[in-house]
């Protein structure tokens, strides 16, 4: 007859007990495995030569991980390697693309934006008294905030006069608007407002944006740029503006108005009527990128890949005032590979950049991070309640601007 133990219960053979082990050793693996096959990306950039290592706290290592046998232009075509945890679980498989490395001079220098749109946006409506009553015909025509109207009559528009001028003879006009991603066709036929005694549409339009940002790099080869590290939007619309044509202007930066918990602060300053300083060429989620005119002589860094950042210590050259770039301590807090923009939560831990600012403040936006003498990315917002915090992008997302416009 077995004895009971004092709970009642029968004791658990040694057999389950070691059965229970090893499932316990093996689910434990399992779910790291599946927690890093979420939040790894599904493509990396190696470097000619060399293999894929990723910087983890538990190693993870790419089957086959073969270095390149050539080199091979940034972006070229991939071979597919399969991440194993310890070299053992299965991770999942991902894209390696071979790329030589990278150099780039990061700047932290604010320059201003103006830019040309590629058309122009619509802000808003207003009503149109004509001799039938209050109307908007920008809205019977399906016209929405946002879209922009970069035809009328299968002519390019490039202003706002020019848009006027096409409406002002009364004719219907059949428009190309961009709405999003998509081109679409609508007819705008404008009234005669017995108030401003011409045609109108009831349409508020724009052409042009300007403001205030921060240089994150420059190629010391090409020149060739990028900045903010988001892209510039429409202010009424928040929508992104495409670019007809822009400078990149001389700043100079007069103050800062330190931000607080709520209030955001922000660089005071203004353009300069020097001449242009680059010519932009590209707005887009990660930044704003074009050529610079002239290059300051400054030694480059390495621009690390995604996989080589850490959290930890890291820099921000940032310009708060008159005397230029400076570095300032922070932490890169966490990574998210899985966004395209905001890969990285970064706090400021220099006093002298928080009894100042308060933190981060707009016009920040593509101060550059460097962590291990490599440039990592670029700082592109605040946190609103803790200005001491924000986003960061990897320079990797935005390099890949800057090199399919090479």
């Amino acid at each position: 007859m077995k004895c009971r133990s004092d709970t009642g219960q029968m004791p658990v053979p040694i057999w389950q007990r070691i059965l229970m082990t090893m499932t316990l050793l093996l689910l434990i693996p399992a779910g790291v495995s599946l927690y890093y096959a979420d939040r790894l990306p599904d493509e990396y950039h190696i470097r000619c030569g060399e293999g894929l290592c990723i910087a983890s706290t538990i190693p993870i290592t790419a089957v086959p991980a073969q270095p390149a046998a050539q080199t091979a232009q940034y972006g070229s075509a991939p071979q597919t390697a399969s991440l194993r945890l310890l070299g053992v679980f299965p991770v999942k498989d991902v894209q390696l693309r071979q790329a030589d490395p990278v150099m780039l001079v990061p700047s932290g220098e604010p320059f201003g934006v103006k830019m040309l749109m590629d058309g122009v946006m619509v802000v808003g409506f207003g009503e149109v008294m004509s001799g039938s009553g209050h109307c908007c015909p920008a809205v019977d025509a399906g016209l929405e905030i946002g879209d922009i109207i970069v035809e009328a009559d299968h002519a390019a528009i490039r202003s706002t006069d020019e848009f006027r001028q096409a409406a002002a003879n009364g004719d219907a006009m059949e428009l190309t608007v961009l709405r999003g991603s998509e081109l679409q066709e609508l007819t705008l036929t404008p009234v005669y407002s017995i108030a401003a005694k011409r045609c109108q549409t009831g349409l508020w339009v724009r052409d042009s944006a300007a403001g205030i940002g921060t240089l994150t790099y420059f190629d010391p080869d090409t020149g060739a740029f990028g900045g903010l590290g988001h892209p510039i939007c429409g202010p009424d619309t928040g929508e992104l503006i495409p670019l007809a044509s822009g400078e990149a202007s001389a700043v100079t930066v007069s103050g800062v108005i330190p931000g607080q918990p709520g209030l955001p602060g922000q660089l005071q300053g203004y353009f300069t009527a020097d001449a242009p300083v680059g010519v932009l060429s590209c707005n887009a989620d990660a930044g704003i990128f074009g050529k610079l005119r002239e290059l300051p002589d400054r030694a480059p860094v390495p621009m690390a890949l995604q996989q080589e950042i850490t959290e930890g210590d890291a820099l921000i050259l940032a310009t708060i005032d008159e005397s230029g770039p400076h570095a300032y301590t922070a932490e890169i807090v966490s990574l998210d590979y899985r966004s395209s923009t905001q890969n990285m939560v970064v706090r400021v831990t220099d006093r002298r950049l928080l009894d100042t600012a308060g933190g981060i403040v707009q016009g920040m936006s593509g101060s550059p991070i460097l962590q291990g003498g490599r440039l990592v990315g670029a700082v592109t917002h605040v946190f609103v309640n803790d200005p001491s915090q924000g986003y960061g992008i990897f320079a990797e997302n935005m390099y890949a601007y800057t090199s399919a416009l090479e």
